[in-house]
């Protein structure tokens, strides 16, 4: 099988980081997410469109958001540079899956489907070391010995982003914008819908399956 092209969907903690990074080491494609690439390309020279700044680290350092022309460049230059890949947390918005279709053929679309009360428990309950940043969440990783990090014995902390009325607000904001997206790809049907709300292996021997299937 030729390496594949897959696009993961999904709403915050869904689980899309950890199901890519499995599919990425299974089919040994790149795991390509928006944040990586805006990183890994943060010196492009965008002096040629006609956006505020010449380069994306311009815009980080700024603490602006980076336009979608910008992000959709990044993307594109990520893609071109991967003879497959698993794409996560892109795109963000209807035009940006149309910019998607424009570049790329993909082979899979899967949607990890999570209710909000799910996403929620998934979301507040992360812990985070406050020295060395590793995570731990309170019920599927939790640490030997409550509040203590295993690793560092630093102190492990809920992050301001993950109380429940940030985590609430930020589902809010996903279903505005980037639930078109999974309507588009249903409308389309192309849509490969799992139940999240399995375990990480069965989830994962579900979308190792669908892109199996896709990709033949």
């Amino acid at each position: 099988m030729s390496q594949p092209h897959v696009l993961l969907l999904g709403a915050p903690g869904a689980g899309k980081g950890t199901q890519s990074e499995r599919l990425a080491e299974a089919f040994d494609i790149e795991h390509v997410t928006t944040g990586d690439a805006l990183r890994a390309n943060k010196d492009m020279d965008l002096s040629h469109m006609d956006t505020e700044y010449d380069t994306p680290r311009a815009y980080m350092e700024a603490g602006e958001l980076v336009p979608d022309e910008v992000v959709n460049e990044i993307v594109k230059t990520a893609l071109e540079e991967a003879d497959g890949y698993v794409l996560d947390g892109y795109p963000r918005n209807l035009d940006q899956a149309e910019y998607l279709s424009d570049i790329t053929d993909l082979d899979a679309v899967i949607f990890l489907d999570v209710s909000e009360d799910e996403l929620v428990d998934r979301l507040t309950g992360r812990r985070v070391c406050d020295d060395c940043g590793a995570n731990y969440h309170v019920e599927f990783n939790p640490p030997e010995t409550e509040g203590v990090c295993d690793k560092c014995g630093g102190d492990l902390i809920q992050r301001d982003d993950d109380t429940e009325d940030t985590v609430r607000e930020r589902l809010r904001v996903y279903e505005e914008n980037t639930e078109p997206v999974v309507e588009h790809y249903r409308d389309e049907g192309v849509l490969v819908e799992i139940d999240g709300e399995d375990t990480p292996d069965d989830v994962f021997d579900a979308v190792k399956s669908a892109v199996e299937d896709a990709a033949n």
